[in-house]
């Protein structure tokens, strides 16, 4: 379910939201102050490009640094991005077929807003220690079947020293 989900996302929304944001990351580049935001807009254009079966998770050790980005992205690009996002959003849902798309569009929209401090990552590999913001998930995943069960990670799992 998460493969097709993701194919029609792609074809529908997923293939011009992320050259939105490849756009925004390749200015972000020509300065090399602005780098860290042309790197969480790829980040994000990678996102955009295949949501579901991924989840976003804050980072533990993101402080300062982050919310003062956060608040730079959101005054420069935040607004925009949500902007094409919203606007997606309602183009999808006049469909029953898009509906699960455009929910997925609107949970993206937090992340959007504040990119700095989180991570993404495949659903259940949330790595020990880190919290979990939000998800993209297909019907399988939300029901617990196949489509995410064979990835759940324990929590109490400690990774061998090397």
């Amino acid at each position: 379910m998460r493969v097709i989900l993701n194919i029609i996302w792609l074809v529908f929304a997923g293939f011009w939201l992320a050259l939105g944001y490849a756009a925004l990351g390749v200015i972000a580049f020509l300065l090399i102050i602005t780098i860290p935001f042309g790197v969480a807009s790829f980040r994000m254009a990678n996102y955009a490009l295949w949501p579901f079966g991924r989840t976003v998770v804050a980072k533990p050790g993101a402080g300062a640094g982050s919310v003062i980005a956060n608040v730079i992205w959101l005054l420069i690009a935040g607004i925009p991005i949500v902007v094409g996002h919203v606007t997606t959003a309602a183009a999808q849902a006049v469909t029953i077929i898009g509906i699960p798309l455009a929910i997925a569009n609107i949970k993206m929209i937090p992340i959007s807003l504040f990119p700095f401090g989180k991570e993404i990552v495949p659903v259940g590999f949330v790595p020990p220690g880190y919290t979990a913001v939000h998800a993209v998930l297909s019907e399988g995943d939300r029901l617990g079947g196949p489509a995410g069960s064979h990835h759940r990670v324990d929590p109490n799992y400690i990774p061998p020293r090397s």
